[in-house]
């Protein structure tokens, strides 16, 4: 079992920015592909962004391109959301999610763990 635990979230303007984080405490991250995924109320679980185990790769949503960077630092077993120019339609639960793979992947059902989400309020 992978652990995830985000962090980061709250509430901010639009325009604003925000770093959302993904730790998986005591575990070697370094083999995990990981990636970011956010729900809002009454609507289906979307993907966000995704980076490969070494953080050679990455892949974004196209709403969210050229305001988010995914990022990783594997020493600390923790992968980073940076989230700027944000928008009111970018109020949601942001989950992370975690697979024993090389690939970058876009879709839930491909994820094996994934933490308990953290909300991001963004206010117009």
């Amino acid at each position: 079992q992978v652990q995830l635990v985000e962090s980061g979230g709250g509430l901010v303007q639009a325009g604003g920015s925000l770093r959302l984080s993904c730790a998986a405490p005591g575990r070697t991250f370094s083999s995990y592909a990981v990636g970011w995924f956010r729900q809002a109320p009454g609507q289906e679980r979307e993907f966000v962004a995704t980076i490969t185990p070494s953080a050679g790769n990455t892949y974004y949503a196209d709403s969210v391109k050229g305001r988010f960077t995914i990022s990783r630092d594997n020493a600390k077993a923790t992968v980073y959301l940076q989230m700027n120019t944000l928008k009111p339609e970018d109020t949601a639960v942001y989950y992370c999610a975690a697979d024993l793979t090389f690939r970058l992947l876009t879709r839930a059902d491909e994820y094996d763990y994934w933490g308990q989400g953290t909300q991001v309020t963004v206010s117009s």
